[in-house]
């Protein structure tokens, strides 16, 4: 049995069976990190020695029991070093963990690693100058994405059975698309996030990734709840996602657009995405053309992520501009620059899109969308300089079809929905109603099933 792309769900069931133990399990993983791993460079910190000591007193009654899980290096673990994938925190090693770690741990999931990310999270292609670039499992010379590109890559090669992942501007849905996984933003709340420096925060979530949206949901169902230290978290307990994603889809309104109103849009995406029409059509699904008006997205979201880089990164810009790159810099002046104005209007621009999205979703369950406005670029381009022949201003220009959703608050997925023919994944993405979160991993599941993308796995992996 392969024990590496077993379904996660699977593999808890067969430990709870006692058909596989915990050390059996986490010692593939383990075997397939040794293997893999030079070749992406995915998880930059690996202890496979505390994960095999774990192993051997795991509680066979817990839901995660005996699944390795390695956490994004934004996320702090206890006596585990946590680097921001920033040279000032090159040896900073946390003294508590972080909630997600508490609750993963708690219901039996087994630490053997952190992921790789780009310094303090900032920007969709995962590098930094501790520990290098993240490559695609799928084509080397080509990004994974980010900024939870390792915690991707790692999955798509079998090196994890899930992961978590962060995202504000793209974070889980962009690697989630170019790496043939799936990467799910849950409605702000959903996972309560602590320590955090602004702890009402409803930009920024944090979310799980895996090979299948049923493994998504399962890792969602331990991930979810209300915490205390978590003022913004959703009361909903985790467990409403541990239900079974079937549905019928007949006769349920779905939006179809092809760019979000005239975004930039590569062609080989356009392609790869207008084929899968059929699969909705095929559930019953009945597909228009439409999207929300998003004016004032780009502006609402700029000014208040760098707001956002300001206060969790300014202290840093004071004392150790020499060691951020130059978006970090770039984006924690850009938030010094803010007159209060401005801050105001942002603020009620989020609103109004908000606002516009949850009327246009009474008219349509659903809004269908691309991930990422081109496939997967090269590795030693920091970001693309432009999308289908349109310049892109910053860092942040190529990303819009997934922050005109952040700044929304509403749910979203990244789901596999086809190759380029050069063989490069390309994501679908599915938008749901404010809070639906369950509703988007139920047309997510749907589409998945009927077309099987996710079986395909990278080469170097196999």
């Amino acid at each position: 049995m392969e024990i590496c792309f077993t379904p996660a769900r699977q593999l808890a069931r067969l430990i709870r069976a006692r058909k596989l133990s915990a050390t059996e399990v986490v010692k593939a993983f383990i075997a397939q990190i040794e293997r893999v791993n030079p070749k992406v460079n995915a998880i930059v910190t690996f202890t496979p020695e505390l994960a095999l000591k774990k192993a051997k007193s795991a509680d066979r009654g817990r839901p995660l029991a005996g699944l390795p899980i390695a956490y994004k290096d934004l996320v702090p673990t206890k006596d585990v070093r946590t680097t921001f994938g920033s040279l000032i925190y090159r040896d900073h090693v946390p003294t508590e963990d972080h909630a997600i770690v508490e609750r993963l741990t708690a219901a039996g999931a087994i630490l053997i690693g952190k992921t790789n990310t780009p310094e303090f999270g900032a920007g969709s292609q995962t590098f930094n100058k501790l520990f290098g670039a993240t490559r695609n499992p799928y084509d080397p010379s080509k990004t994974c994405g980010g900024s939870s590109g390792g915690a991707g890559a790692a999955v798509a090669c079998g090196m994890l059975p899930f992961a978590d992942g962060s995202d504000l501007a793209a974070s889980l849905r962009n690697p989630g698309n170019y790496c043939n996984v799936v990467g799910f933003r849950p409605t702000p709340g959903r996972v309560p996030a602590w320590p955090s420096p602004n702890a009402w925060d409803s930009l920024a979530v944090i979310g799980p990734m895996a090979r299948t949206v049923d493994d998504c949901a399962f890792l969602l169902s331990t991930m979810a709840g209300p915490d205390p230290r978590a003022p913004v978290s959703i009361a909903e307990p985790g467990e409403i996602f541990s239900k079974s994603l079937k549905r019928d889809f007949k006769k349920v309104r779905v939006a179809w657009s092809r760019d979000l109103g005239g975004l930039p849009m590569d062609a080989r995406v356009t392609a790869v995405l207008s084929a899968q029409k059929k699969v909705f059509n095929d559930l019953g699904c009945a597909l228009e053309e439409a999207e929300p008006d998003f004016s004032g997205a780009t502006e609402a979201f700029e000014t208040l992520r760098a707001l956002g880089f300001l206060q969790r990164y300014g202290v840093h810009l004071k004392q150790h501009r020499d060691q951020l790159k130059d978006t970090v810099i770039w984006n924690i002046e850009e938030g010094l620059k803010l007159a209060p104005e401005k801050i105001a209007r942002a603020q009620a621009l989020r609103s109004d899109l908000f606002h516009r999205m949850r009327r246009f979703l009474e008219r349509y369950e659903f809004l269908l969308c691309p991930v990422n406005q081109l496939p997967p670029f090269p590795i030693d381009e920091e970001w693309p300089r432009e999308v289908a022949g349109v310049r892109m201003n910053n860092y942040l220009d190529w990303m819009k079809s997934c922050y005109y959703i952040t700044i929304t608050s509403h749910p979203a997925i990244s789901v596999p929905a086809g190759f380029t023919p050069d063989g490069l994944p390309v994501g679908l993405q599915i938008v749901g109603r404010y809070r639906d979160d369950f509703g988007v991993l139920q047309l997510a599941h749907a589409f998945e099933q009927a077309t099987q993308f996710w079986k395909r796995r990278p080469a170097l992996a196999a």
